[in-house]
């Protein structure tokens, strides 16, 4: 029998996924500017490096953050008696 994923791992899993994917490309847009010739096309890739490695951090903030808010929710409120 296949195992199941918790109704958390399923919302954490797919944005870590997501920031993996962006620092890949980050990394390939960093090694093609690298190797580019071309100032254009070096520029280019330079700036497609930042843009991806930008939304990396942004994802792995937005993951931070519901995590942070996922523990808060779990947690028993204070006025409850």
């Amino acid at each position: 029998m296949p195992a199941t994923l918790s109704t958390q791992d399923t919302r954490i899993f797919p944005t870590n996924t997501t920031a993996m994917f962006y620092r890949d490309r980050a990394r390939q847009a960093q090694t093609d500017a690298d190797s580019a010739t071309l100032d254009n096309v070096r520029d280019r890739w330079t700036r497609a490096a930042k843009a991806w490695d930008e939304m990396a951090t942004r994802a792995e903030k937005t993951a931070d953050r519901r995590a942070v808010n996922e523990e808060a929710k779990a947690l028993p409120g204070e006025d409850d008696d």
